[in-house]
């Protein structure tokens, strides 16, 4: 079955809005654990405007599941701060400095020798590394060159297109899929996943292992409860 890792970056949005610390993120951290979800994702900018850096240090004390950060690899503060929290997982996406979210892959070929130095860096330190790609056989192809262990498919693109026509919006993930079985990658995804794409998407997906669902899962919380929203993105990927 594909696990499920909740990214709470939304959570601390809210927690900033006010200055105080309602809602506790490290409580709803173990909530979300408790209620069934199998990772936290964190993505913690340089600005902090979500995810403070001394939150991740708070969630790699309580974490029981898998701890999944992600994050651009061009900060030095970033990878400081994975170094010293040594999560399970660090996943690397080429935001550039105020992005309000991440929008596109790395470009696995042109940054190749960028990537490669980078990955083994983590990975020396008994990380796993996954990076965000574009649904592009040749990204994933170009990804598996690197040395990483997993790639994310970016998947606004599905997301857009799904309610104009499923089967379309996602072959160019299937395609990706296959490119990752057959580079013997791992494979995660992520972006925009809802209750309404989700289910069609882990069906078809060859080798999915993975899904980080922040702001979706969230929204759907304020109508369902956090405990039953939970349950009922587990239920999509059953």
């Amino acid at each position: 079955m594909t696990r499920l890792s909740v990214n709470i970056n939304k959570i601390a949005t809210l927690r900033n809005s006010r200055g105080g610390n309602n809602p506790d993120l490290i409580q709803v951290a173990k909530d979300c654990e408790r209620f069934g979800a199998q990772g936290i994702t964190v993505h913690p900018r340089p600005d902090e405007r979500h995810i403070r850096y001394n939150d991740v240090f708070e969630l790699k004390k309580i974490v029981t599941t898998e701890f999944n950060i992600e994050g651009n690899c061009q900060e030095q503060k970033f990878i400081d701060l994975v170094l010293a929290n040594r999560p399970e997982q660090v996943t690397l996406v080429p935001d550039v400095l105020g992005q309000i979210t991440s929008n596109h892959g790395w470009d696995t070929i042109a940054n190749y020798h960028y990537l490669k130095d980078m990955i083994a860096v983590f990975k020396e330190a008994g990380i796993r590394v996954s990076i965000f790609v574009d649904p592009i056989p040749a990204m994933v192809e170009g990804a598996a060159k690197t040395g990483t262990d997993r790639v994310e498919l970016y998947t606004e693109g599905y997301a857009t297109h799904f309610p104009q026509g499923k089967e379309l919006a996602i072959a160019p993930y299937v395609e990706a899929a296959k490119a990752a079985q057959q580079a013997g990658l791992g494979l995660n995804a992520g972006h925009d996943l809802d209750l309404h794409n989700l289910k069609y998407f882990a069906e078809n997906i060859p080798g999915l292992l993975e899904v980080s669902i922040g702001h979706a899962l969230v929204s759907d919380a304020l109508y369902y409860g956090l405990e039953n929203t939970i349950q009922m993105y587990l239920r999509q990927l059953a």
